[in-house]
């Protein structure tokens, strides 16, 4: 049995994605810049997606830029902001537990004279809003936080961060990382507040490769890619309209599931983390432990149900992330993966960078915990079947693990 559970990482190519796609790549394969008809009519396809996540957002067209991807999105956001806007201030804030697209680009901008405040999260993964406007100066020229970690899978209060930051400043952008968080969720930025927001496409099975992000009208920004003048001249280079074909479909398909997408998820991820926690006194398993969905006062063997299941939801329907004792987590996912289940140890994006997770260190994951963490991610394809191997196999090499393994 083969069993993909790094959803976060990526995810399977839809067949309607894949169908729209290929009628862009085999029929309608014109360059959109070109004026003769097959140009027009693959421009015809990249505004029509525009319509399409636009009619979404509830945003206007316009406020679509397509990328890359994430992390281009990211650091269009970052950088392009802080660039077009460096004569009213230099001062940016963060929360400690971005994904490196986020982190990378500030610590350029740190190299380059920018201030960088990083917010605390707490031990769930949350940011309190009164405490983020307190981080907010006159020279504060954006705030930048996911809404869904990639890691852990809390959530932030995006809605809350976004109306605490403008009253503290209405003159500050505020800028989501939406990438583990679009379209499980649906969002209307500009209803609460939110003046920049980034999407990958192959997070909700659309193609890799390519994504958007929303740009609030008369938002000053930069350009951070230069050429041909494309998309008005944000974003300069040919429209990838397969991709962009394909990300649309993969939306519009989404967001016509969303609710039971969601709730699917959630049910599996309920089953997950009960079957781990249930695991511990068993044999010689002790300690397994799941981070970001628990107070730190919190016994999980002594929550009702009730209160088991609002922890779960609180966090975001597709991620668990699992501490396991004395196993570490690089061997531990090999051990799994003999086994059929892929898991990871992180985030995809780093993994040839392997280190300590920075998302852990920051909610405060005890020492022992931080080299032995896997991430368990969903999919509404996932079963009930797949979620019990995962337990059962977990329960069989995992005693044997440690004893080898014992320090």
């Amino acid at each position: 049995m083969n069993i993909y559970l790094d959803n976060a990482a990526t995810t399977k190519l839809s067949e309607k994605a894949f169908d729209e796609m290929k009628k862009a790549f085999f029929d309608m394969y014109g360059n959109p810049s070109s004026r003769h008809f097959m140009g027009v009519d693959a421009e015809k396809l990249v505004n029509e997606a525009r319509k399409t996540i636009a009619s979404e957002l509830k945003c206007e067209e316009k406020e679509i830029v397509f990328t890359s991807g994430g992390t281009e999105s990211n650091n269009m956001a970052l950088i392009g902001t802080a660039l077009a806007n460096r004569r009213r201030g230099k001062h940016i804030i963060t929360t400690n537990f971005e994904h490196a697209s986020v982190y990378n680009p500030l610590l350029f901008l740190e190299k380059e004279g920018y201030e960088i405040t990083f917010a605390k999260a707490d031990s769930m993964g949350r940011v309190d809003s009164s405490y983020l406007a307190s981080l907010v100066r006159d020279d504060t020229i954006l705030v930048s936080t996911m809404m869904v970690n990639n890691e852990v899978g809390s959530v932030l209060d995006i809605v809350a961060l976004a109306k605490a930051v403008k009253a503290k400043n209405p003159k500050t952008l505020y800028h989501v990382d939406a990438i583990q968080g679009f379209p499980k969720y649906k969002i209307l930025p500009k209803k609460i507040g939110v003046d920049l927001m980034s999407v990958s496409s192959h997070k909700f099975n659309g193609p890799k490769g390519c994504g958007f992000i929303f740009i609030k009208d008369k938002t000053k920004i930069s350009p951070i890619i230069f050429g041909g003048g494309q998309q008005k001249d944000m974003r300069s280079g040919t429209e990838n309209v397969p991709g962009i074909v394909g990300m649309t479909a993969a939306i519009s398909e989404y967001c016509k599931k969303r609710e039971e997408n969601c709730e699917k998820m959630y049910a599996l991820k309920e089953r997950l983390v009960k079957g781990l926690l249930a695991l511990n006194g068993v044999g010689n398993i002790d300690g397994i432990k799941i981070n970001a969905m628990f107070e730190e006062t919190d016994d999980p063997k002594t929550l009702d149900e009730e209160t088991l299941k609002a922890r779960i939801r609180a966090t975001a329907p597709h991620i668990v992330s699992v501490g396991f004792p004395k196993a570490k987590s690089e061997v531990f996912l090999h051990v799994l993966e003999m086994k059929g289940i892929c898991v990871s140890s992180g985030s995809a994006c780093s993994s040839n960078h392997p280190a300590i997770s920075g998302s852990l260190k920051a909610i405060g994951v005890p020492n022992e915990y931080l080299d032995t963490t896997l991430r368990f991610s969903l999919s509404p394809d996932n079963t009930e079947e797949e979620i019990d191997y995962v337990i059962k196999t977990i329960k069989e090499e995992l005693p044997t693990y440690m004893q080898f393994f014992k320090k």
